[in-house]
């Protein structure tokens, strides 16, 4: 009975509308069980999409109602199993999507002209999608399981695609490097350092505020236009050094003492704690590295270069003895693609001071020392390797077995879920409004409510 009264009361939403508290008539598009997705959910959600770059194959408004649908189910379907959320991960993409509005539409305050809300009702609402977006990934994890891959079930694959269909693979290369971060002299150290105890002395004196300071001064830009604000974060999340200095302050009106990250020197002011995780504002100020310094830096590494070249020392040997490059250091130089979880890279996934080198070397060449830069602002000084260069072509099975197990698996993964959307558009009570009859949605089967008189 509760059930069937859902039913009815959902088809009389979608055959009426509803008026939003600012008495802008707002039309029901969807219901998903006992959810309704209203007409300004989608306009947020393709408001959204857009400021974050992202595009869309159809109308917007199809293309993202449709996707609010299917996520309702995934997320009816994860409250049923309990899916727990990762909330600091989550805060971490947050904090990401709102720095790349900001910077794609110049200001905070022409961002909340362009949502037409204010920055908090922003964070909000990328907070509950991204909650969503966890969730929903996680069920489909739950659907898909482990999908069994053997050598036999990939040619079977390959040898079914048709010739149009068989993916071309990009240029791909293998990159050794070695990295030398020139030295900082002691006096342009303790120039940054008096800044910072300057910054101190006039919040202590109460001459001005850390907020306007940072600011002014912090060279964070992420969170400077915020008065040096960070958002809530755990101890993992922050680097080690000013975790430990961030976790001991118990007063909010104090200053932290100086404390030395890899991105430079900060002083920190606690503005709450909530359990594990930590909110603070802080100002950054990094060290310039002389000219001088960065010649001395590059002259070394054109020794080594030579070195290499001449067969004194080999670049594997090279690179774990002297490079600075924590992550290569111990794997011979090898430079690591964390998108591809391999050592391959196409060119554009290359930093782009290496990708500019790397052009146009040819396999087993050693490059000039050059010079690249690190968070922002870090200067280092680098020579590179090419150690493999694979041409474009078309996928073929002895030189691409991972690039098309990839493609098989993520086959199988997608039959898996659109099997089980099937089923949920049986098993679930889902109306569309009629005017949507013209989209052409992703997945054919779904009921507009005038199909059903209920």
């Amino acid at each position: 009975m509760k059930q069937l009264l859902t039913c009815c009361l959902c088809a009389l939403a979608l055959q009426g509308v509803v008026v939003a508290q600012d008495n802008v008539i707002d039309r029901v598009e969807w219901v998903v069980g006992d959810k309704a997705i209203l007409r300004s959910d989608i306009e947020e959600a393709v408001q959204a999409w857009l400021a974050n770059g992202q595009r869309f194959q159809g109308d917007p408004y199809c293309v993202v109602g449709e996707e609010l649908a299917v996520q309702q189910l995934f997320l009816h379907q994860a409250a049923l199993d309990s899916i727990p959320v990762n909330e600091s991960y989550i805060m971490q993409i947050v904090d990401k999507r709102m720095d790349y509005a900001l910077q794609n539409l110049g200001s905070k305050e022409k961002m909340e002209e362009y949502f037409g809300m204010t920055s908090s009702r922003i964070r909000e609402m990328y907070l509950e999608m991204e909650q969503n977006n966890f969730m929903m990934n996680e069920m489909k994890r739950n659907i898909v399981g482990d999908i069994k891959v053997s050598p036999a079930l990939v040619r079977r694959y390959f040898n079914t695609l048709p010739q149009d269909s068989i993916p071309f693979v990009q240029s791909q290369v293998e990159v050794q490097i070695i990295t030398l971060e020139p030295e900082v002299d002691i006096e342009e150290t303790e120039r940054v350092k008096e800044q910072l105890r300057d910054y101190t002395e006039r919040i202590k004196n109460n001459e001005t505020s850390f907020s306007t300071l940072a600011l002014l001064y912090s060279e964070d830009p992420g969170s400077a236009r915020r008065g040096g604000e960070l958002e809530f974060m755990a101890r993992t999340e922050l680097d080690p050094e000013f975790a430990n200095v961030a976790f001991n302050l118990t007063d909010p009106n104090k200053v932290s003492k100086i404390v030395e990250s890899e991105y430079g020197y900060h002083i920190i002011q606690l503005i709450e704690k909530r359990g594990d995780r930590i909110k603070v504002r802080h100002i950054l100020r990094k060290p310039r590295v002389s000219n001088d310094n960065i010649k001395s830096m590059m002259v070394r590494l054109d020794t080594i270069a030579n070195d290499i070249r001449n067969d004194s020392v080999s670049f594997e040997v090279a690179a774990q003895l002297v490079s600075d490059d924590k992550e290569t250091r111990n794997n011979y130089g090898i430079m690591f693609n964390k998108q591809t979880a391999s050592s391959r890279f196409e060119m554009q996934e290359l930093p782009v001071d290496v990708a500019r080198v790397v052009d146009g070397m040819q396999v087993g060449e050693i490059s000039a020392p050059f010079t690249m830069r690190l968070h922002g602002d870090k200067i280092v000084c680098a020579i590179v390797k090419l150690k493999t260069r694979t041409e474009g072509h078309k996928a073929n099975l002895k030189d691409d077995y991972e690039t098309l197990k990839e493609l098989y698996t993520a086959k199988m993964s997608e039959a898996k879920v659109t099997e089980w959307i099937r089923e949920k558009q049986k098993n679930t009570y889902v109306r569309v409004n009629r005017d949507s009859r013209d989209c052409e949605f992703k997945y054919s089967g779904w009921v507009f409510y005038e199909d059903n008189k209920e």
